[in-house]
């Protein structure tokens, strides 16, 4: 089944059904959508305006990149239940690797918003960053228990020596983020 042209009733009713799948590596790419949605959104809502002309050019190329990342992370909604429907530990492993790593690019995204994008929505931003954060982290608890069953050690060391090089970025960013939007709500 395609969930990315069901309603979210019935994800949300598979989730939570007695179904092998959808699970928690399809809810990940889920939240990762919607946190690029709500960079998009950001965007969207700051181009046109006279405050942010200077901006407008990056502001294009942000949201190019978000509608992108949307797009994949949904379909990694469905990739998700194929894989582990597949019961290959290669495919189940390669999805949330592939969500971890569009999860990285997606929040390098939300930092230049705090500065040029509409103020009105700079807790959207935060809130964009928590998820992808979230998402993040979510597939790498995919990946570390598809690596134990795999059991090959040279591929599992590359993998956690890339995901602990992308976390960093990832929790930095987010961290970042909050701290400066708070600021910035907070007067």
């Amino acid at each position: 089944m395609e969930y990315k042209d069901q309603n979210l009733a019935k994800y949300l009713d598979d989730l939570s059904a007695k179904l092998p799948a959808p699970g928690g590596g399809s809810a990940a790419a889920l939240n990762a959508a919607m946190g690029a949605s709500l960079i998009s959104m950001v965007v969207n809502f700051t181009l046109g305006k006279p405050k942010y002309a200077a901006f407008e050019t990056e502001l294009k190329d942000i949201l190019a990149k978000s509608e992108k990342l949307r797009k994949d992370f949904l379909g990694l909604v469905d990739l998700d239940v194929v894989a582990y429907q597949s019961k290959d530990i290669r495919k189940a492993l390669d999805v949330p690797l592939m969500l971890a790593r569009l999860c990285a690019q997606a929040a390098k995204l939300c930092p230049p918003l705090i500065k040029k994008g509409n103020i009105y929505l700079i807790s959207d931003v935060a809130v964009a960053a928590v998820m992808l954060e979230s998402a993040f982290t979510c597939a790498v608890f995919n990946i570390e228990i598809n690596l134990k069953s795999l059991g090959q050690k040279k591929l599992t060391q590359g993998i956690r020596k890339e995901l602990n090089q992308m976390n960093k970025i990832v929790q930095k960013i987010r961290k970042n983020t909050e701290d400066r939007v708070g600021k910035i709500i907070r007067g």
